[in-house]
């Protein structure tokens, strides 16, 4: 049986942010968060040098493909549930393992 990996990316608008440093706060939040609650791979995969954009990519892993959705709704979940982040859209994407 192959394991089956989902991917999300969320692209992010951070109004508030305005340096570099603000978005990292926020950013590092997100991704700290998701990674110990939801046991997924998480990190900034974009937009690194823009202040108030962002992109993030979360991936996950299991035997079951349900499961493997569910994790990735949560998580998508958490990302909404920041007030200081708009999300512009999400992305995603089933990788095949062979």
């Amino acid at each position: 049986m192959a394991p089956h990996v989902l991917a999300l990316t969320v692209d992010l608008r951070i109004a508030q942010a305005h340096s570099l440093k603000e978005k990292r706060t926020v950013v590092t939040t997100i991704l700290e968060g998701a990674r110990h609650r939801f046991g997924v791979a998480a990190s900034e995969t974009g937009q690194q040098d823009q202040h108030q954009r962002g992109e993030l990519t979360f991936a996950a892993v299991s035997a079951a493909a349900g499961h493997t959705t569910e994790v990735i709704d949560s998580v998508e979940r958490f990302v909404w549930s920041f007030p200081e982040v708009e999300v512009v859209s999400t992305h995603r994407h089933w990788l095949e393992i062979a």
